[in-house]
């Protein structure tokens, strides 16, 4: 199944592990999906993906619905997505995703985080080509073939398709998310989750040493409230 599969199973048990963490990322997600494209989801498929990552995640209604709201609110007026790159100890790339209204108080977390690691914070370009971006979809795989379901996908950008104990997993390049999307909806099935990921290209080996000392930077990060997602190219395979 390739190095991407490799690299997503062995991240799959550290992401979204803390449920009021897991909820207030949602939460930025679907703020930033209503200012990027309306309030209804019925006309704003990233929104509508995040839905769905919010029924998978067991996010109560009210919280899905106040999110809504809270992107017409003025303190959130100047929220927006930014993308951090750097290198922690032992020249592992990161790369940090972050929602902020505040983007002077994040760069400084951020730094600082990689500062006291022996890490540095990079400029823009620095890291970000050493990852693939890629889409993602999970979707309920009773009585379906995946073998099969990549064959009639292709034509729909999907790259990789495979089972797992909860459904079927669909993987494919960042830019061809909505052709998959329209295309899984318009068959009638049900997408459980969907999203994005940055696969590195390559993978570097440390000792179990130098690994817990990354991966001490990488929790840090990773409980910043201003923090999304955090990729790196460690190899944790093992």
């Amino acid at each position: 199944m390739g190095r991407a599969f490799e690299f997503r199973k062995a991240r799959k048990m550290k992401r979204w592990s803390a449920m009021a963490k897991t909820f207030t990322r949602i939460g930025k997600d679907i703020v930033m999906a209503v200012k990027d494209g309306g309030p209804d989801p019925d006309n704003n498929a990233r929104l509508r993906a995040v839905i769905q990552n919010a029924k998978a995640a067991n996010m109560p209604k009210d919280n899905v619905e106040r999110a809504i709201k809270k992107a017409f609110d003025k303190n959130t007026e100047n929220f927006k997505e930014v993308l951090f790159e750097g290198y922690a100890p032992y020249g592992i790339a990161v790369l940090v995703e972050t929602a902020t209204d505040n983007n002077n108080r994040t760069v400084a977390n951020v730094r600082s985080y990689f500062n006291k690691a022996n890490g540095n914070l990079g400029t823009s370009g620095s890291v970000e080509f050493m990852f693939d971006q890629s889409c993602n979809f999970h979707i309920q795989g009773e009585g379906l073939d995946p073998e099969e379901m990549e064959l009639e996908f292709i034509d729909f950008g999907v790259e990789e398709v495979f089972a797992d104990d909860d459904g079927i997993l669909l993987y494919g390049p960042f830019e061809n998310f909505g052709n998959i999307q329209k295309e899984l909806e318009n068959r009638g099935l049900e997408i459980l989750s969907s999203g994005f990921e940055r696969i590195p290209q390559t993978l570097t080996k440390l000792s179990a040493e130098q690994q817990e000392e990354v991966e001490k930077l990488i929790e840090k990060i990773e409980e910043d409230d201003d923090v999304q997602n955090v990729y790196h190219n460690m190899d944790i395979s093992e």
